[in-house]
């Protein structure tokens, strides 16, 4: 069977992680033999995305080598309406099975609760013959509101991460948090007094609270490298004591790409209770869940160091497998046998 991963990417390019689930499947999934189809965007070109809609695609798909393939995979969202519709409409010319691996659901972020851009996202996502989700949180509610469509769920981001796992034997109560500091802004009504919290990121405030501190800006690629912590944090919004906000309120239904980076460099992570990703640490013994951050403190003080050793051993194991794309190709599995099952 000859099956292909096809992304589009952007012109863009800086230190933030925004590409990288997108390019690590990618490179995993060529690795087991995928062709690899791009297009590339210029995200602030309205003229180069019609290009790449009504010249390049249709350009593309009108060469025979290329309508020669059994199933292929988009990479969701491509951050441009006209291109998306444009890719599907081709693919759906061919005969091959099309599916979608979905990185974000717009209609569950930027545009939660506007009834017509939901209606028109899950239209397009239901042209297809199956999506890859992030997990059954998610699944369900795009199942609630209207896709009919076979789902299979991630579980969680697999993370292409070549350095050496992080020495973070030692026990010191030491958490470390990495994201654009801009929206992270709980941190600045964040104060600890047993536990130490080392932040990554572009644009830091002027000043922390106790026992938080800077420790600067790094690419994808470095940055678990300067990582030595004890537990990574997953939080988002603007206060300590929940997650709220859009992205806080995402968290409900996505998996955050920066519990990947932790787990795949070693490191437990400590995330929301209330996010969809909670369930799979908790159930795989790869962290502990909070309410609130102001629980920090007393949970780290409590760990024994018998825990966090456990701990540490269940998320070794589990960074082999981000490592070598063990989740997507499980997923894509999966989600091939419910296929054919249904015929």
């Amino acid at each position: 069977m000859k099956r292909a991963i096809l992304t589009v990417k952007e012109t863009k390019k800086d230190n933030n992680a925004g590409p990288k689930a997108k390019l690590d499947i990618e490179k995993f999934l060529v690795n087991n033999e995928f062709v690899k189809w791009n297009f590339t965007i210029e995200q602030k070109s309205i003229l180069q995305k019609f290009k790449v809609a009504y010249l390049d695609i249709p350009s593309f798909f009108s060469h025979d080598q290329n309508k020669k393939i059994d199933e292929i995979f988009l990479q969701y969202p491509t951050y441009s309406k006209i291109v998306t519709k444009q890719l599907i409409k081709n693919l759906r010319k061919l005969h091959s099975k099309v599916f979608i691996i979905v990185h974000d659901v717009e209609s569950l972020r930027l545009h939660y609760g506007e009834k017509n851009y939901i209606h028109e996202e899950l239209d397009m996502l239901n042209l297809v013959d199956g999506l890859i989700v992030h997990n059954d949180e998610m699944a369900k509610w795009l199942k609630d509101n209207g896709i009919n469509v076979p789902m299979e769920s991630l579980e969680i981001f697999d993370y292409d991460n070549p350095n050496p796992l992080v020495d973070n034997d030692e026990y010191n109560k030491s958490v470390c948090f990495a994201g654009n500091l801009n929206k992270a802004g709980f941190l600045q009504s964040l104060s600890l007094k047993e536990a130490f919290l080392n932040i990554f990121g572009p644009n830091p405030a002027e000043k922390y609270g106790h026992n938080v501190s800077y420790q600067g800006q790094f690419s994808p690629e470095e940055l678990s490298n300067h990582l030595n912590d004890n537990f990574g944090l997953v939080w988002d919004g603007t206060t300590p004591t929940t997650c709220d906000g859009i992205f806080g309120n995402y968290m409900k239904y996505n998996n955050p790409h920066k519990a990947s980076l932790y787990l795949s460099s070693g490191i437990p992570v400590i995330i929301w209770r209330k996010a969809a990703l909670s369930k799979f640490i908790e159930e795989n013994n790869l962290g502990i869940v909070v309410d609130s951050l102001t629980e920090l403190d007393e949970a780290l003080s409590k760990m024994s160091l018998s825990r966090y050793e456990k701990l540490l051993k269940n998320v070794r194991d589990v960074s082999q497998k981000l490592r070598k794309g063990f989740f997507i190709e499980k997923a894509i599995q999966n989600l091939e046998n419910k296929i054919s099952e249904d015929k």
